[in-house]
């Protein structure tokens, strides 16, 4: 493998992995009620958390989760946990009531005693809500984290350049994430607020589904396969 193709194969992976373009209505229905500049400053902070986060996992790797002697499975179910809360949210409607805080913001703040906070004040009280679950693990799950970590293994193949353009790879995914997520903008107009409304509630009635997902498949994968491999990966050839 060539360094450009060790490159290629990192970044497709990892953007395909995150998947900002299918989190994008997710995304767009939490910040709906943002002014745009609270919006841009948003997409800035969740990029470069995404960024220092497969950093830290592409240096250290497993040995974060050894430290704390946590499994992989157990990570995994932990994220499928996690996932699942945030998609009852959704389903039930409590998801864009989580930021109404924006609307204040918004208004400029006309509430007695409410002052009117800055875009950069009111983008960071929306990562604070954001960060977990939506950057990670829905964003940054297992999955990509398992991905650094093999990617790392070849980038030490390559020596100090081999690092190098490792790094290279997760700052260009940092980047396409941003500019993904500064169309959501778009998004929220094209569906309006009823229209954001129906899509959160389908799109939390499926993240349910791919959370309970996950954690079958984990759970699967420490019980020895005690659960039937066709409910753990229900779409896999199992006659091969």
């Amino acid at each position: 493998m060539t360094l450009v193709a060790f490159y290629v194969n990192f970044f497709i992976t990892l953007f395909a992995l995150i998947d900002p373009i299918g989190n994008v209505p997710i995304y767009a229905a939490a910040t709906q009620s943002q002014s745009p500049s609270s919006r841009r400053w948003l997409s800035i902070y969740i990029s470069i958390f995404t960024a220092l986060i497969l950093t830290l996992f592409f240096f250290a790797g497993l040995n974060i989760l050894k430290f704390f002697g946590i499994s992989m499975d157990a990570f995994r179910i932990a994220g499928g946990l996690l996932l699942f809360l945030m998609g009852l949210d959704m389903a039930r409607g409590d998801f864009l009531e989580t930021f109404s805080h924006a609307e204040e913001v918004k208004e400029g703040g006309d509430a007695i005693g409410v002052k009117p906070l800055g875009h950069r004040e009111s983008a960071k009280k929306s990562f604070e809500k954001l960060v977990v679950p939506f950057a990670f693990p829905l964003m940054v799950g297992p999955g990509t984290i398992s991905t650094v970590v093999i990617q790392a293994g070849f980038a030490k193949d390559f020596g100090l350049v081999g690092y190098a353009v490792g790094v290279a790879a997760i700052l260009t995914t940092a980047a396409a994430i941003l500019v993904t997520l500064l169309f959501s903008n778009s998004i929220s107009r094209l569906f309006g607020r009823v229209g954001m409304v129906v899509v959160v509630r389908v799109l939390g009635l499926i993240l349910c589904a791919l959370s309970v997902q996950i954690i079958i498949s984990a759970v699967s994968e420490i019980t020895h396969n005690i659960i039937l491999p066709s409910a753990a990966h229900p779409y896999a050839d199992h006659h091969k």
